[in-house]
């Protein structure tokens, strides 16, 4: 079988755990029931064309992802009254890209986090991640 035929992300149905919130034409924004007892209400929007990364995507496929970030919003906002959000593309593994299809992390942010004001790059910023 070829990755395209494992792809969790060209085969959302097949992951009891993996929920499609809504979708259009090019993509999806699923939630996984496993991510929501640390990252409540995250999820990610995921074109339905695998694609390695962002940068592959068509017009078509970006207007529909900031079609869904927005339809995604709105649901987040009213199911998990969120502070803020953290929004990320990662291309590539030392980027922590684990999974080689494109997809958007949505991550809704709240006050009362432990790390409630760090966003992704404060990691970035450690002197720990300083290149030798």
């Amino acid at each position: 079988m070829s990755y395209k035929e494992n792809c969790p992300f060209c085969h959302p149905e097949r992951d009891e755990k993996q929920n499609i919130l809504f979708e259009n034409e090019f993509c999806y924004f699923l939630q996984h029931d496993d991510q929501q007892d640390v990252l409540e209400g995250c999820g990610v929007i995921v074109p339905k064309k695998h694609h390695a990364n962002a940068f592959e995507l068509s017009k078509e496929e970006w207007n529909d992802t900031y079609e869904l970030l927005q339809n995604a919003k709105e649901y987040l906002d009213q199911a998990f009254s969120p502070d803020g959000y953290t929004l990320g593309w990662n291309v590539g593994e030392v980027s922590n890209q684990f999974i080689s299809h494109s997809h958007l992390h949505v991550i809704p942010r709240y006050g009362d986090e432990p790390l409630a004001g760090k966003g992704l790059c404060y990691w970035l910023k450690q002197p720990g991640n300083k290149r030798k």
